[in-house]
């Protein structure tokens, strides 16, 4: 206590602090003080920001239906220029501050405005009363304009404060009306930023699409462009089918899942608004969503986009069940929203916002109110066209598939700190840590295996055994080949992963060799790998890692002399020139490379000095036809179709092409 009491003494002598330290700040300072308070910063794009305020006053005029025409002008000393042909802003005196009229007010009063209540707007994107007072608080040259029944007034401000009394200039134009504001960003809050042609353009476009009733005409003085090649000094937009043509315009050289968008415009329930959307899935590129509340756009979302997410999942999902697919129930909004382009657009009274700015949509009815909008259109246009949404809805099923198998791979990576602890039991690793010079054996059986471990070199090659013939990935289903544990075995041993999760840089061996017996089994099993390995991995085989090994059919002996002979013929050619002469020798056939001793494999098939390998290319199928029958070919086919024929499920395509070369073969393996 003595210590607190003593800090206290010490502090006491400090400079005080009593009321005279207390600052009161009125009217507009406290936004000149803490602009980020009211625009975010004073970046460009906060000096931006002061455009948008005021168009979105223009635009609430047309979306009430008093305006539906907005002129935006950018001058060469850096000032805007916003006019409309709506009601403009009232100039009588303020009831509350019957010496100032109700144009001064709004411009120099925070919180001022016709915007809290539904009289004046029953949607409207200014809801605070401080957007265009916020401009006239961060601008040193700010005149506004105003026609109202016949009569023009002028009034000009500055730095938040009035500049000249409200001044009447005399009978306007017959037919003319509306608000004219012409402002300048002040130096001492943004320095020497200056706004951009390009900017204001495209933002002046992206608001004539969110309103189908307004045309907005955009201008600048052509000095300003000399630099900028792709920005009109003038150009008009007016938009009759709203965000499907903002849609169809910025998809228009990408190529689709589905050839027509899903596009609507719908009242929300019970009179609180309407909501219009644009949605077109992209077959390459990312998607994107571009959302608004009462015309401002909301970058960070909001509910009215989870609306939309619920509506959009919740329709494929039904669609799923009304034609039989159960697998439709595992898509979800990651699943539909990859590679989407979406335009979505909601008009409600009183939104709440996160922020002056206005970034995100936070009223929290207004998710509920999406979805019952828009659902029953959706379910419509599912329905109304089953060939396309049956094609739209399998490929949001193959991506959740993709999606699962990721994370199956991410949870399994998770399990064990390192790479190399999590590999299949099976597998003998070889002790280098890179893959350079390293082998991986894929072996078939357990027997064949163990000759093999005792045959390698324990440093560079490794040996996978599998059970049997593998899974045939052509006719099988993704869950099965996810389910297949040799498969799954063999994808964890490479490391590289598969599908769009392929990555080369990952793969833990060199070279991957194919060692199957050196019989019809053996061939079926070393193909039923190679279309593995093409559908899942085609890169692997593009870039030279696959080979098939060369194991002999025959061991040849005749007192100490042997030798190993690949097929019949090559035995027959031993037997006229390395046993010529021998009258007698000893011929046995190797049954499996499991009886064959771990010397002689290694021998004959695993040691680099000795063995033959066959690199496996990707050749085209107009050479693999001139291969197999020794004239050219005319044709082209795809190498996918050749496999999908000789592997796929539809065994009469194999029976054809049997019956097609089967005059080509020479030798028979009966």
């Amino acid at each position: 206590m003595t210590d607190l009491f003593s800090s206290a003494k010490k502090k006491a002598s400090s400079p005080t602090y009593t009321a005279d330290d207390i600052e009161v700040l009125e009217g507009l300072e406290p936004v000149r003080r803490r602009p980020g308070m009211y625009i975010g910063g004073t970046d460009d794009a906060a000096m931006h920001h002061l455009v948008n305020e005021i168009l979105d006053n223009s635009m609430d005029e047309a979306v009430a239906g008093y305006a539906n025409l907005i002129e935006i002008h950018l001058n060469t000393d850096g000032s805007v220029v916003v006019s409309d042909n709506g009601r403009g802003i009232p100039v009588d005196p303020h009831p509350k501050f019957p010496k100032k009229s109700a144009l001064e007010v709004i411009l120099t009063v925070l919180h001022s405005g016709g915007k809290f209540s539904n009289k004046a707007y029953e949607t409207s994107g200014g809801l605070h009363g401080v957007g265009i007072s916020v401009v006239n608080a961060l601008t040193d040259d700010m005149v506004v304009d105003v026609v109202r029944d016949g009569v023009h007034y002028r009034q000009s401000f500055s730095k938040g404060h009035v500049a000249s009394k409200l001044e009447t200039l005399g009978k306007a134009p017959k037919g003319k009306r509306g608000t004219s504001v012409r402002f300048h960003p002040d130096p001492e809050i943004f320095g020497n930023q200056t706004f951009s042609a390009r900017v204001i353009h495209d933002l002046a476009r992206s608001k004539a699409y969110l309103y189908r009733g307004v045309e907005i005409r955009w201008s600048c003085d052509p000095e300003i462009l000399s630099s900028d090649t792709k920005t009109p000094a003038k150009a008009s937009f007016h938009f009759p089918n709203g965000l499907m043509d903002y849609l169809v315009t910025v998809t228009a050289d990408e190529e689709t899942i589905i050839p027509d968008p899903f596009h609507c415009n719908a009242e929300i329930p019970e009179n609180m608004g309407r909501v219009e959307c644009a949605i077109s899935w992209l077959a390459e590129s990312d998607g994107f969503i571009k959302s608004y509340c009462n015309t401002v756009p909301t970058p960070q979302g909001g509910t009215h986009e989870a609306g939309f997410r619920t509506m959009l999942v919740r329709g494929l999902k039904g669609y799923g069940d009304l034609i039989g697919n159960k697998k439709a129930g595992q898509i979800t909004a990651d699943d539909v929203l990859n590679g989407a382009a979406i335009m979505l657009s909601v008009f409600i009274r009183d939104p709440q916002f996160q922020g002056q700015t206005k970034d995100k949509l936070s009223t929290t009815e207004v998710t509920r109110q999406v979805d019952n909008a828009l659902k029953d259109y959706f379910d419509h246009w599912l329905t109304s066209d089953p060939a396309r949404s049956t094609a739209l809805l399998e490929a949001f099923i193959n991506k959740a598939e993709d999606r699962k198998r990721r994370k199956d791979e991410k949870e399994m990576s998770r399990k064990t700190p390192t790479r190399r602890l999590r590999l299949p039991g099976k597998l003998a690793d070889c002790s280098r840590n890179s893959a350079e010079g390293t082998e991986l054996f894929i072996v078939e059986g357990d027997s064949a295996g163990g000759s093999a471990k005792q045959g390698r070199n324990r440093e560079t090659q490794a040996i996978l055994p599998l059970r049997g013939k593998i899974l045939n990935v052509v006719s099988a289903t993704r869950d099965k080949i996810r389910e297949n544990q040799e498969i799954q075995d063999l994808v964890q041993a490479l490391g590289c992963g598969v599908g769009s999760s392929f990555s080369l840089k990952n793969l833990r061996y060199e070279r991957i060799i194919i060692m199957t017996d050196a019989d019809v089994d053996g061939a079926h099993i070393a193909a039923l790998l190679m279309t593995m390995f093409y559908s899942q991995m085609p890169d692997l085989v593009a870039k030279g890692h696959l080979y098939l090994a060369q194991p002999p059919l025959y061991r040849l002996t005749s007192g100490n002399i042997s030798a190993y002979a690949m097929n019949d013929a090559h035995k027959d050619e031993l037997m006229k020139t390395t046993f010529k002469g021998k009258s007698k020798v000893d011929v046995s056939r190797f049954k499996g490379l499991g009886e064959m001793p771990a010397k002689q494999l290694k021998e004959t098939t695993m040691s680099p000095d000795s063995r033959t390998l066959v690199r496996v290319n990707l050749r085209s199928v107009a050479e693999t036809a001139e291969i197999i029958s020794g004239t050219t070919s005319s044709n082209n086919p795809n190498l996918d179709d050749l496999v999908n024929k000789l592997m796929g499920k539809n065994a009469e395509s194999r029976f054809v092409f049997i019956q097609e070369n089967a005059s080509f073969v020479e030798n028979i393996d009966i």
